[in-house]
């Protein structure tokens, strides 16, 4: 089963920005406020209404829904009532995304290009639902712009030790305190300083009174240790792409305070393993409500575990009211 978009609906137009580029994509099912707040990624925040800053290792972007010819969509216009699904007919979204970059701006466009994984086709995933599947087909369509991002591995090893028992305010907190205090300084197109993820080396040599002082707790131990397997070679951080979802599973484990729902997250939301399915409280609530037999991993397949981030972002926002 193929999840790839159509190439010739994502094209990059690119422009010329002072100390950066600029460029519109066209990409229905993508909503940036429900990529921010679906837990995977710390990052991600809105800079002011409907604008939203991203740093991802040592690279930074912002982007935005722009008002194309039928996505005039300041705010939900253009949403079908009580679905959260684009009106029929209402499919050139389109983004404005601007980055700073080196002298290679193919490269740097294509970087954040990848990183949102333009080219996975959500709306083929959604059509393998099946009508009697009502609780999928609400979640589908409670959490319709939600992409699964493809983030750096070791910033987001790092970051879901950091998310055990934990909650997405204070997970974002601990972040960015640990990267104000051992990330690298870097300037962005509008000469704003901020603050790339620091790497195994800045980590490895890190005092636990430091680490804990960014809020980390017990935390603090599992990722300097982890830090320092990675910075020694003794965890095999660069060969991990290149292996299967079990495999790098079961290398991820290895890691000191990484059990089976944090290495399926880094499996999911780093290496793009797709059949990769974290399960949480949330998620073991609604399989055990809805799915008593058994999730059915056979009809979606590589699909699985982006259904899996619409039926966590519909269980949340269901407990939290929001819905």
């Amino acid at each position: 089963m193929s999840l790839q978009r159509d190439s010739r609906q994502a094209r990059l137009q690119v422009g010329p920005l002072q100390g950066g580029y600029s460029t519109i994509w066209p990409v229905p099912d993508m909503d940036l406020g429900q990529i921010a707040s679906s837990g995977q990624c710390f990052r991600m925040e809105e800079r002011r209404p409907g604008l939203y800053s991203v740093i991802a290792g040592d690279r930074y972007a912002e982007i935005e829904e722009t008002a194309g010819e039928t996505a005039k969509m300041t705010g939900r216009a253009g949403i079908r009532a009580g679905t959260g699904m684009p009106e029929k007919g209402v499919s050139a979204r389109s983004f404005k995304i601007t980055c700073s970059g080196g002298p290679d701006r193919q490269e740097a466009l294509g970087f954040w290009r990848h990183y949102f994984d333009l080219e996975t086709d959500h709306g083929r995933i959604k059509a393998l639902i099946p009508e009697e599947d009502t609780y999928l087909t609400q979640a589908a369509r409670t959490g319709w712009g939600i992409r699964i991002l493809r983030q750096d591995l070791w910033e987001t090893i790092v970051t879901f030790i950091i998310s055990q028992q934990n909650n997405i305010p204070r997970i974002r907190r601990c972040v960015r305190l640990l990267c104000e205090r051992y990330g690298r300084e870097e300037v962005d197109f509008r000469g704003e300083i901020y603050h790339a993820f620091p790497g195994p080396q800045e980590l490895a040599g890190a005092d636990l009174e430091g680490l804990k002082g960014c809020g980390l707790g017990y935390r603090a131990r599992y990722i300097r240790k982890s830090a320092r397997m990675a910075a020694e070679g003794r965890f095999p951080l660069e060969e991990l792409p290149s292996m299967s979802h079990e495999e790098a599973k079961a290398e991820l484990m290895e890691l000191c305070g990484v059990g089976v729902k944090v290495a399926e997250c880094v499996c999911l939301f780093a290496l793009h393993h797709t059949d990769a399915f974290p399960v949480d409280t949330h998620i073991a609530q609604a399989l055990k409500a809805h799915y008593p037999d058994g999730f059915p991993f056979e009809r979606y397949g590589p699909a699985s575990g982006i259904l899996q981030q619409y039926i966590f972002f519909y269980e949340v926002n269901k407990k939290q009211g929001a819905i």
